[in-house]
Order: C-alpha cells, then sequence, then structure tokens
C-alpha cells in the first residue's frame, strides 16, 4: 500500500439538511479494529481522515483477487439521533470519499430509540 486515499463526512438531520455537530464517527477496519474516531464541526463536517491503500497501478490487471481500494466501517452517534452504521465504504487511492449521514431525530421514531440504520456499499464492479 503506497498510496493515499481519503474519507470525508457531513452529517446533517433528516429533510432538513441541518448541519449537525458533536456526531460521534468511529470508523473501524474491517475486523472491528478502531482506526479513528471524531466529532463533527458545526458545518457537520470533520476533516478529511486519510489512509493507506493500494497504488492503482496495483489493480490495472483483471486479478479478481486484488481490489483497488480498502473498505471500512463507519459509526455516528449523537443523543436523541437514531444511531447510523455504514458497512463496506470503498476509499481509493488519491480519491476523496464523501460519506452524508442524513440521521432522523428520535422525536419522529419514537419506538425506535435503540436501533441503528445500516446501510451497506457493494463492492465495485470494476
Amino acid at each position: 500500500m503506497s498510496a493515499i486515499g481519503y474519507l470525508k463526512v457531513r452529517a446533517f438531520t433528516s429533510f432538513a439538511h441541518l448541519p449537525l455537530s458533536d456526531v460521534a464517527i468511529t470508523v473501524t477496519a474491517s475486523d472491528g479494529t478502531a482506526i479513528a474516531m471524531r466529532l463533527t464541526d458545526r458545518s457537520g463536517q470533520i476533516p478529511p481522515i486519510a489512509f493507506p491503500v493500494p497504488d492503482k497501478s496495483e489493480s490495472q490487471s483483471p486479478d479478481p483477487g486484488e481490489q483497488p481500494f480498502i473498505q471500512v466501517n463507519l459509526h455516528a452517534r449523537l443523543r436523541g439521533y437514531e444511531q447510523i452504521e455504514a458497512q463496506n465504504i470503498q476509499i481509493f487511492a488519491n480519491t476523496v470519499t464523501d460519506q452524508d449521514l442524513e440521521m432522523i431525530p428520535l422525536s419522529e421514531l419514537p419506538g425506535n430509540w435503540n436501533q441503528t440504520v445500516v446501510y451497506n456499499t457493494p463492492p465495485q464492479n470494476l
């Protein structure tokens, strides 16, 4: 892994798209190991997180065993909002991956106070 890829996160309230500050963001490897922890700022964003990723040149052949990206998982939590888990986010070399988090206030879902919304990104067909 000789290249760098980036993950950028933006958290906002559902429908209104108002930014949410102080959302706890945890990024983990596929084995569950914590890689990064951040809090969103007033604009609902975190600074891009850099990850070592495979160089593009390492994936130019049609070898199905090679992936030109890494996969990470993301957990987002803010008191009073439904929790979000995004699985298998793909980070590519020299690219910023944007992850939007539409967080739903629990007041809109009173029966779901302890549930987590899970989004799973399928692998790219490369």
